[in-house]
C-alpha cells in the first residue's frame, strides 16, 4: 500500500511490517520547512497506531537526504501557525523577536525531534548524499543511521555565529572533541568518518543501501514489539542520565542568544545568510 500525505512534502508507505517515510522535497533536497515537519508527525503517528507496524525507516527522495531547515525556498513558512503538538507553548505568528523565535523552534525543532525520539518503535534513517544542519536533526531523532557511501553530514551554522543546531546531540552521537571539530570548521564529514566515529552504523553502496536497510528492518521486526518499545525506552533513558536532555536544554538557551545577537547587530537573525550564500561560503571554506 502507499499514500501521499500532506501534499506530497512526505510520502508514507507500508512493507510488509515497515512503515517508509519519506521526505519529498528532492527540488530543494528535501529542506525542511513546517509543513514538511508536521507532514512527518503525522506520518509518524499513523506508523505508531499501526499494531502490524514494527519498524519506521526514514528516508529521502532523490540526491539527498535533508539539506536542512528551509531558510530560502518559495515553501519557506516560519511566519504561518501550524497546529501545535511538541510542546506546550503560544503561537509565535503573532509575537516577535525572542519571544517569537523560542516558541516556534521550541516547537518545530527541539520540541519536535524530541517528540520523535520517544516514539516507541524502532526509527532507522536511511541517509544518502547530504545530510546537513537540520537534516542531522532528523537522522539523530531516529535509534541509528545507515548511511550509503556517498553520504556526508554537516553543521555549517557557526558560519551564522550559532553553536549548532537547535537539536544539539553533538556531543552524545559522536564524541566531545569531534564535535569541537565538525562544528568549529563546518567540514563535511564522510560517511567513513561518520561510521569511525559511531555517528552511523553502517555504511554501504548507494545502490544497496534500500535493501540493507530494509533487510535490517526485517530482522528487527521479528522482535516482539513491546519488547523494541522497552529496550529502546531503556537506552534513551540512559542518555539522559547521562546528561543529554539537560545538555540540550542549556545549548537552546545559547543558540537563541545568538540568534538575539544576530537581530541586534546584523541585518536580521541569521546574520544575513541564506541557503545560496550558505552553500557559496561552505563551497568557499572547503576549497580554500
Amino acid at each position: 500500500m502507499s499514500e501521499q500525505v500532506e501534499q506530497d512534502v512526505v510520502t508514507y508507505e507500508v512493507r510488509g511490517h515497515v512503515a517508509v517515510v519519506t521526505l519529498n522535497r528532492p527540488q530543494y533536497s528535501n529542506a525542511q520547512n513546517s509543513k514538511v515537519t508536521y507532514a512527518l508527525d503525522a506520518a509518524f503517528v499513523r506508523a505508531v497506531d499501526d499494531d502490524a507496524v514494527k519498524v519506521i525507516v526514514l528516508a529521502g527522495n532523490g540526491k539527498h537526504f535533508s539539506g536542512g531547515h528551509d531558510i530560502g525556498t518559495p515553501g519557506r513558512d516560519i511566519d504561518q501557525s501550524f497546529d501545535r503538538k511538541a510542546v506546550i507553548m503560544w503561537d509565535h505568528t503573532d509575537k516577535a523577536g525572542a519571544d517569537s523565535r523560542i516558541a516556534r523552534e521550541s516547537e518545530v525543532y527541539l520540541g519536535m525531534c524530541r517528540r520523535w525520539r520517544e516514539i516507541p518503535k524502532p526509527m532507522i534513517a536511511m541517509v544518502q548524499g547530504a545530510c546537513i544542519a537540520g537534516g542531522l536533526m532528523l537522522a539523530w531523532s531516529c535509534d541509528f543511521i545507515v548511511a550509503s557511501d556517498d553520504a556526508f553530514f554537516s553543521d555549517p551554522v557557526v558560519r551564522m555565529g550559532i553553536p549548532g543546531v537547535e537539536y544539539f546531540a553533538h556531543p552524545w552521537v559522536m564524541n566531545p572533541r569531534a564535535a569541537k571539530e565538525f562544528l568549529y570548521t563546518g567540514d563535511r564529514f564522510d560517511a567513513e568518518r561518520a561510521l569511525r566515529l559511531g555517528m552511523v552504523n553502517h555504511v554501504v553502496p548507494r545502490d544497496e543501501l534500500t535493501e540493507f536497510t530494509f533487510a535490517m528492518a526485517g530482522r528487527i521486526a521479528k522482535m516482539p514489539r513491546f519488547g523494541l518499545a522497552l529496550t529502546k525506552k531503556a537506552v534513551n533513558q540512559c542518555e539522559d542520565l547521562m546528561g543529554q536532555r539537560a545538555g540540550m536544554d542549556s545549548v537552546f538557551g545559547l543558540h537563541h542568544a545568538a540568534h538575539a545577537h544576530n537581530g541586534e547587530v546584523d541585518v536580521d537573525s541569521l546574520g544575513g545568510l541564506d541557503a545560496r550564500s550558505m552553500a557559496a561560503a561552505n563551497s568557499k571554506a572547503e576549497q580554500a
